[in-house]
């Protein structure tokens, strides 16, 4: 899904002289290309840091759930604190502090001091994704802001593709400590763009009486931080959380997200304004964003520890999964959100998540052969041909569904709500691996899924190949399911005609 901004500028007026605009353009794509490398390249690099490190399967999941925990949580605040204080101000704190804490990745000596650092750097996520598309708004009038934001499209399509497959690369080269040179990447990219930002542009306009829900991000980020830690646990290798404990967190983050709700309806300046979820097409768009990428999030993620950590395969091979959406999406969703805009999104997404729902129902079946080439990748092919379907026409359903001074704030709600569902499935889907995989492997063997073996034994190497593959299978399995169902949501709520104009119920 593509970067929203969450209070796009409209209107032709702007803050950035003609001359300047191009350094607006420029430290955005720099910024974004940092946030989308290290979404897309940490699941290639997981194995290895777990190796290095060393970091145990619960730390391994810290490492990724710290970073989405604040930015999926924050980032419709960052968004209007934009607003709030000055697109231009808040896009610079946001760069330096996610390129502050790059450098403490990068330097990390143990995985608790990384999962601060990841922590801190979903924070500054949170500041500088929303600013990226909402400054490039602002500083270029109507009549040239299209051509601009597809400049950055288009770069950030090149640097999503591009991140994993030189990460795959620097790692297959140079040895597995060579993911640390995957968040010192960042360190000029944050330079560049805060030297063009602080010497280049000049300050825009704030709008000072808007107000921040400062306590419902508290309220949402403690809700999420609750759920997560349950379902993860404190990091201990092999240590599962017990039945009670998770159903306690799950209890506990349930009521925290009951206040929130509660706090949202009366709050004077509310983050998630809650009557828009009175609108049918809104609301089932939002419900299957989190089917479908609970899916999308939970195969990216745990599809490289497999293929790496169970079979063997070089991380530049497995890179070569995250490649085909990007090509996909790119080449077709342009056609898909015309289609969607003239015909409606029902069709487009539908077909999108049944084809996406059958390479995940054959994936789960297939991955027993243990074959990359021939197995893994056609089938991450065909579910990358099936998201390419959906994700325009996705966006369209959101952006259509709600008034024209609403979209901004629909479509930062449907980002965040992508990420919380990331953030969720690669907790959930590893509670269910830290407890399926010991049942699997012979007794006393010390090893967790996805872990890289060295110096084992041939029989070991088998068994552990055997259980971290049945493991994933269930898992394809349970996206498969999910990536159905989003397939009923969309039939049944999203608009089968064009230009349907907002249902409330």
């Amino acid at each position: 899904m593509a970067e929203a901004a969450t209070h796009p500028a409209g209107g032709s007026r702007t803050f950035c002289p003609r001359q300047r605009r191009r350094f607006v353009l420029i430290a955005a794509i720099l910024a974004s290309s940092m946030g989308f490398i290290d979404g897309s390249v940490i699941s290639i690099a997981t194995p290895a840091i777990r190796a290095t490190l060393p970091a145990t399967l619960a730390e391994a999941l810290w490492i990724n759930n710290a970073y989405m925990l604040f930015l999926s949580s924050l980032i419709l605040i960052g968004g209007a604190a934009g607003d709030r204080y000055g697109l231009r101000r808040m896009f610079i704190i946001g760069i330096a502090i996610f390129t502050g804490a790059s450098i403490a990745c990068t330097i990390a000596p143990n995985a608790e001091i990384l999962i601060v650092a990841r922590a801190v750097q979903g924070l500054g996520a949170a500041i500088m994704v929303p600013g990226s598309l909402a400054i490039i708004a602002k500083a270029y009038p109507a009549n040239e802001r299209g051509k601009a934001i597809g400049i950055w499209a288009a770069a950030s399509a090149l640097t999503t593709a591009a991140g994993p497959i030189l990460g795959g690369a620097a790692l297959s080269l140079f040895g597995e400590q060579a993911w640390r040179l995957l968040f010192a990447i960042n360190l000029p990219f944050g330079a560049v763009a805060l030297g063009m930002l602080w010497f280049l542009v000049p300050p825009d306009e704030a709008e000072g009486g808007r107000r921040l829900d400062v306590v419902g991000g508290a309220l949402i980020t403690l809700a999420l931080l609750v759920l997560a830690f349950g379902l993860t646990g404190t990091g201990g290798e092999g240590s599962v959380p017990d039945p009670g404990s998770v159903a306690t967190a799950v209890m506990v983050s349930a009521v925290l997200v009951a206040v929130f709700v509660w706090w949202e309806r009366r709050a004077a300046v509310p983050m998630v304004p809650l009557s828009l979820f009175r609108i049918r097409a809104f609301s089932g768009a939002n419900l299957l964003t989190f089917s479908l990428y609970f899916g999308l999030s939970a195969m990216l993620f745990y599809l490289p520890m497999t293929v790496i950590g169970g079979w063997g395969v070089t991380e530049a091979a497995a890179a070569i999964t995250f490649v085909p959406i990007t090509v996909f999406v790119g080449l077709l969703s342009g056609r898909a959100g015309d289609y969607a805009g003239k015909h409606g999104a029902a069709l487009p997404v539908t077909a999108g998540a049944l084809i996406v729902a059958s390479a995940y129902a054959i994936l789960a079946v297939t991955v027993h052969w243990q074959n990359f080439w021939l197995g893994v990748l056609p089938l991450m092919v065909l579910s990358a041909f099936g998201m390419s379907l959906l994700v325009s026409p996705l966006s369209t359903a959101v952006m259509t569904s709600v008034d024209d001074e609403q979209t901004g704030t629909a479509s930062g709600i449907n980002n965040a709500v992508s990420r919380v569902a990331g953030l969720v499935a690669v907790a959930a889907m590893g509670l269910l691996a830290a407890a399926l995989y010991p049942m699997l492997m012979p007794p006393g063997a010390e090893t967790s899924f996805g872990e890289i073996l060295e110096g084992t034994s041939q029989a070991r190497a088998a068994d552990h190949a055997a259980a971290t593959t049945n493991v994933f299978s269930t898992i394809a399995l349970v996206t498969a399911v999910l990536s159905a169902l989003s397939a009923v949501i969309a039939w049944t709520t999203l608009p089968r005609t064009g230009q349907a104009e907002p249902q409330r119920t």
